[in-house]
């Protein structure tokens, strides 16, 4: 590479043995995106069309999964370029945009999961009071803060991180998150600062709120009868499920980048592999299946389909 060519794009050196396994990657990959795309869109379809699920959870349910489908196609289709491409290399500005979306949506995921549990405390713990609370304005102010907030904020990150002089120009990872602070000349003290008020505000508050609020639901529910508590179970153990898992996620993701030397390749490429399939790929699953609503008209599509 000459001189322009190195201040201009990076490598993407996450990957292992990819000339002699290229095809089966690629192949693996885009099957796991084919489902992905399939089974959020089924369900947010199913949610669109069917007036029964109009209603604020499910609503909660579908921006999930469509911030699911926004996170894989961040990933995904520049992943299935590099498995067929002789170098593997990414510009420093689409480095910086793919970072910006990737924690932009992962933020919004939690901030989503929060909205969700303030839903299911205000059914189950205010019911008389649920449909004078959670109208069609607060659902929509919601969601609106779900992708706005984390999207402003982490917009000033970005700036930050592009206007900073790079002296690295290899990433070992597949897909540019926080390891592109590696590559920097100096260490930033006010992006380092920004990023963990991101993390607080953005990541830690809401699950601190969930884990509040599904508590509370649940020590509210033992004092009744036990149909209750199977009801607030059936509705609050999806997401609690989708919760732990993210959060699993997410906590890989920050300390992959502090021990990623002390890492094999393989088991850095692992990891990483971990964090962009489970998360995109069992959402569908856990809401299809948990669900009872979602489930009955899943059910009645496939059998629509079978006999067509």
């Amino acid at each position: 590479m000459d001189e322009g060519y190195n201040f201009t794009f990076l490598t993407l050196g996450g990957h292992v043995e990819i000339d002699r396994y290229r095809y089966l990657y690629f192949m693996i990959v885009f099957l796991v995106y084919i489902f992905i795309i399939c089974g959020n869109s089924v369900i947010v379809y199913l949610i669109w069309i069917h007036q029964d699920l109009h209603e604020p959870m499910y609503i909660f349910i579908a921006a999930l999964l469509l911030n699911s489908l926004l996170y894989s196609t961040n990933i995904y289709p520049k992943l299935l370029i590099d498995f067929l491409s002789e170098k593997q290399i990414i510009s420093h500005q689409a480095c910086v945009l793919q970072y910006f979306m990737f924690y932009t949506l992962s933020c919004s995921e939690f901030l989503l999961l929060a909205a969700m549990a303030y839903d299911r405390y205000v059914s189950i713990c205010k019911p008389l009071q649920y449909s004078m609370i959670m109208r069609k304005k607060t659902v929509g102010m919601l969601l609106a803060v779900a992708w706005l907030l984390p999207a402003c904020q982490l917009t000033a990150l970005a700036i930050l991180t592009a206007n900073q002089k790079i002296c690295g120009f290899t990433l070992k990872v597949i897909f540019c998150n926080n390891s592109i602070y590696k590559l920097h000349c100096v260490w930033s003290r006010v992006i380092s600062l920004f990023g963990a008020l991101i993390l607080v505000n953005a990541i830690l508050l809401p699950i601190l709120f969930i884990l509040f609020t599904y508590a509370k639901i649940f020590i509210i529910t033992y004092k009744h009868s036990i149909e209750v508590r199977k009801k607030a179970a059936q509705t609050c153990l999806p997401h609690l499920l989708v919760l732990i898992n993210y959060s699993c996620l997410i906590i890989f993701d920050v300390v992959l980048v502090r021990i990623e030397s002390d890492l094999s390749k393989t088991a850095q490429l692992i990891i990483t592999l971990q964090m962009i399939l489970y998360h995109p790929l069992f959402n569908p699953i856990i809401y299809g299946l948990k669900m009872k609503e979602i489930s009955k008209h899943l059910k009645t599509l496939f059998s629509q389909c079978k006999i067509s």
